[in-house]
């Protein structure tokens, strides 16, 4: 069955046509009219470069106003824009293009016939080339079909080969309605994109942004000294964060305070350590943790403002879309965790068997590990591939390094499990020190705070941790 709304672009361009779309750090300003327009005409561009309904079509960008553009434009067509990483290697792009069935492949920058070749599709085009095309005389579409396929997201393909995670108009018009039921709309928001766009954090909030008629202040690449600014000075009342982004925001800002225009920070990309969330509750810093995944459309889990700051550590209750539930819980009642609701995939695309395994009855096995407290509240512990399974003990990564990243002397920690002939697997520690600091003082202070199986049997310093292009710490490139 067919279900359709007007299409959300053109129908905030209509009834908020001078309201700011988007704001980028240099100053560039977007209305909704002109970014209609641009997209429509864009949308026309690409139907002379050949590109039609239903087509697959590559988007390789960092965050710009013309890529905001080409994302619209697709969509005008009933193309649909497979988001890729700019951080992955020619092959790892290959690998998502021919999975994808990519025909076309949209550039940021112009590139070389030598570099164009190296990718697998029947066309490369830069924006710059499409906007040398003349307009073709096509239609653009004036409805969404809630249930055709809008994005193409890969997983960040830890393990394994990734997988391309399919949302449709109504995934993302439902988690855009799940979170406004939540944290609230006010005429006043501007919500700050400090994430990639080819991340589902980051797109998630691009298609908020028309929908809620909402200016969004965008950033080519995290910059904490960038964001700090904008809290401070440019209205901002959301941002989208990872941990590692509240931890430098938070030495920032070191004694002074944020402005009161800024009610929330959306924190997600994994459990957060429970000192960080506790100095910040302190500063009164509104940080909201969140738990959501590329297969659910960004967040599907979020502490609601009154919660806040009465349930620190938990990512909250399920959005008002969305359900929740603990399955298989052990002794401590840890089990995975399964979500279910019109935000989540209908599933990965040419991926049958991993389809069948991961979505039953639409509930989707998130390969997370969690427990719900006694008034419903998520705790998220870990992914499952994480645990540390030590002479039969569970061990969680994100304990340890919540219990070491208190230390003043650690600026950043990771942990993972490395294999032991005595007890299976054992926790070893890798630190980004912010002062000197010995590997004795660090056991020390970790013995006080954990039992000993779950004490780092090694401790590494490094100068940095290997992360995604979303800040995500990346565990298995410390276990390799």
């Amino acid at each position: 069955m067919t279900e359709t709304i007007p299409h959300w672009l053109t129908k905030q361009a209509d009834i908020n046509p001078d309201g700011v779309a988007v704001e980028m750090d240099n100053g560039d300003v977007l209305t909704f009219n002109e970014l209609k327009a641009n997209s429509q005409r864009f949308a026309r561009k690409l139907a002379k470069a050949g590109i039609s309904n239903g087509m697959h079509v590559g988007i390789l960008s960092t965050n710009n106003l013309r890529m905001i553009t080409v994302i619209h434009a697709l969509s005008y067509l009933e193309a649909v824009g497979v988001l890729l990483n700019t951080r992955l290697t020619t092959k790892e792009v290959n690998y998502q293009l021919q999975d994808a069935e990519v025909t076309h492949l949209l550039t940021a920058s112009q590139l070389n016939e030598e570099e164009q070749a190296a990718f697998n599709v029947r066309e490369v085009l830069s924006f710059s080339e499409v906007e040398a095309y003349e307009e073709k005389d096509v239609e653009v579409i004036s409805e969404l079909d809630l249930n055709a396929t809008f994005t193409i997201i890969y997983t960040s393909g830890t393990t394994g080969f990734p997988k391309g995670v399919m949302h449709t108009y109504g995934n993302h018009w439902w988690s855009a309605i799940g979170s406004a039921l939540n944290l609230g709309l006010d005429k006043q928001d501007k919500w700050l994109i400090p994430l990639p766009l080819f991340h589902v954090s980051g797109l998630s909030t691009l298609i908020k942004s028309v929908i809620y008629g909402m200016p969004i202040y965008l950033l080519e690449k995290f910059d904490e000294k960038i964001v700090h600014e904008a809290i401070m000075t440019k209205g901002i009342s959301i941002v989208s964060v990872v941990t590692v982004m509240v931890q430098r925001l938070m030495n920032l800002l070191g004694e002074n305070s944020y402005p009161k225009t800024l009610r929330c920070m959306l924190l997600g990309g994994g459990p957060a350590p429970k000192p960080l969330l506790e100095k910040a509750k302190d500063r009164q810093v509104p940080v909201f943790q969140s738990y959501g995944m590329t297969e659910t459309a960004s967040q599907i889990v979020t502490l609601s403002p009154k919660d806040a700051l009465e349930k620190v550590g938990s990512a909250g209750k399920a959005l008002f879309p969305a359900q929740l539930k603990i399955v298989e819980p052990d002794e401590m009642n840890v089990g995975e965790i399964q979500v279910k609701g019109p935000m989540v995939t209908k599933g990965y695309y040419n991926h049958k068997s991993a389809n069948e395994t991961s979505i039953k009855d639409g509930w989707l096995a998130t390969g997370d590990l969690g427990y719900l407290d006694d008034e419903g509240f998520l705790y998220v512990v870990d992914r499952r591939k994480d645990l540390i399974i030590s002479g039969g003990e569970n061990i969680y990564p994100s304990e340890i390094e919540s219990v070491l990243s208190a230390m003043e002397q650690v600026k950043e920690v990771g942990v993972t499990g490395k294999e032991d002939v005595r007890w299976g697997t054992v926790p070893v520690a890798f630190i980004v020190k912010s002062r000197e600091v010995s590997i004795e003082e660090i056991l020390a202070f970790a013995e006080k705070h954990l039992a000993k199986y779950k004490l780092p049997k090694e401790i590494h310093f490094v100068d940095a941790l290997p992360r995604n292009a979303a800040n995500k710490l990346v565990r298995n490139k410390l276990r390799n």
